[in-house]
């Protein structure tokens, strides 16, 4: 969450996040981020199923939407 926010409104890679959170030796795994990602947003989300805060980029990341940021 902290990388996530400090790159707020800015989309991150799958691999760079998990080489800043976990280490170079965790660029390939996914699924692990996949699980952390929906641990977070369980936390922090009105609706889980629905993010509005912490959303996926299809094929490339995850970004933090800040509140001034517009909506898709």
């Amino acid at each position: 969450l902290k990388f996530l926010t400090q790159n707020a409104d800015r989309v991150v890679t799958h691999r760079l996040l998990l080489a800043n959170v976990w280490g170079a030796e965790y660029t390939d795994d996914t699924q692990l981020l996949r699980v952390h990602i929906g641990h977070l947003r369980r936390k922090v989300e009105d609706n889980p199923a629905r993010p509005r805060l912490i959303v996926t980029e299809p094929g490339v990341g995850y970004h933090i939407r800040t509140a001034d940021a517009p909506s898709a």
